[in-house]
């Protein structure tokens, strides 16, 4: 929270370097579990303790397994996940990206069969602690939580961790999912993300009351996420490297290492969808642009007149999942946007 580099940056707590002028005799200790080096020098210039030692232990959490997927159908995806890593004991969060959907998330999950909590910073104060007591006792409870639910977890048997959607830095996203397998045992790590996730976080950057600076910063920790969710490498090596730490080899503990993708050259696939982006009008979402790109003669296509563009069935041959994936990339590289306040349309940057 000191450090403008901080995943948690709050102006207020820059009052802190009073500490040092106030209490110079007294010892004073800086505890982090995720900075970076930039961070750390940071933190060490606010607190005014550029003398004292620096004590840093490795980051890999190598039992935890993690995995990342575009977010395609989120219910069943989630609930594929559980299934294959819950056993029964121990216990499971689900971050989502908003209050209501923690609520809509853990309402589902109980309709499914599972004891789902709830929580978030808008609850009642004894609900909080009602729910937060049951997540501590219970055995293979669900919490669905917004980043709220993090201070104060000591419970070792969490087994896994999923997030619904993108996280806004790889600090958040290593801290929220290292509340998994405290004791030492294996556990697993979810990470469901789309393209509509960047350019939200995207437009919530550029429209916050931050200094430019501030905005720069938040812009690159969204870039190292976004290169951590579309990694075609090792996902923990690129994850390690955000904070200075690097694997001798990869780490054979995450989903690209296990099932490695298969690479494509998705040039003119990349540029068949920009096409129809700009001759459709960059007035539809990414559903309409895949119906005209694979040829499919649906009401809305023939209502605009969009089957007599060049474009029209020019992608027949490509799935909808790999023209989703196509978009996610352009997105991911800046080179289309989403309009986040209107209703989704396609926008070339």
């Amino acid at each position: 929270c000191v450090s403008q580099w901080g995943h948690h940056f709050r102006p207020e707590y820059r009052a802190l370097t009073v500490l040092a002028e106030r209490f110079s005799n007294v010892p004073r200790l800086a505890l982090t579990a995720t900075a970076d080096a930039r961070t750390v020098e940071d933190i060490r210039s606010q607190l005014s303790l550029q003398e004292a030692p620096v004590f840093r232990g490795g980051f890999d959490r190598p039992n935890i397994f993690v995995r990342a997927a575009p977010r395609e159908q989120e219910r069943a995806q989630l609930r594929s996940f559980i299934n294959r890593v819950s056993d029964g004991r121990g216990a499971g969060i689900v971050y989502c990206g908003s209050r209501a959907k923690t609520e809509s998330t853990a309402e589902w999950l109980r309709k499914d069969g599972l004891d789902a909590l709830h929580f978030h910073a808008g609850m009642d104060g004894a609900d909080k602690r009602a729910h937060h007591r049951r997540f501590a006792r219970g055995d293979a409870v669900v919490m669905c939580a917004t980043i709220a639910f993090g201070m104060g977890i000591d419970r070792p048997d969490v087994r896994w961790v999923a997030h619904t959607d993108l996280p806004r830095s790889p600090e958040s996203w290593y801290q929220e999912i290292g509340r998994a397998g405290r004791d030492g045992l294996p556990a697993e790590a979810l990470l469901l993300y789309g393209a509509g996730d960047i350019a939200i976080a995207r437009h919530r950057i550029q429209e916050s009351p931050a200094s430019d600076e501030q905005k720069r910063i938040e812009r690159s920790r969204l870039e190292a996420m976004v290169a951590i969710a579309e990694a075609a490498t090792c996902r923990r090596r690129i994850l390690l490297r955000c904070f200075g730490d690097d694997l001798e080899q990869d780490c054979g503990r995450c989903d690209v290492c296990s099932h490695p993708p298969k690479l494509w050259d998705g040039t003119v696939a990349a540029q068949k969808l920009l096409s129809a982006v700009v001759r459709t009008g960059q007035r539809f979402g990414l559903g309409h642009v895949i119906d005209v790109l694979r040829g499919r003669l649906t009401d809305k296509v023939a209502q605009h007149g969009h089957d007599q563009l060049p474009t029209f069935g020019v992608g027949k041959d490509v799935s909808d999942v790999t023209w989703r994936g196509v978009a996610r990339q352009l997105v991911a590289q800046g080179a289309l946007d989403v309009a986040v306040e209107n209703h989704g349309e396609l926008l070339p940057t």
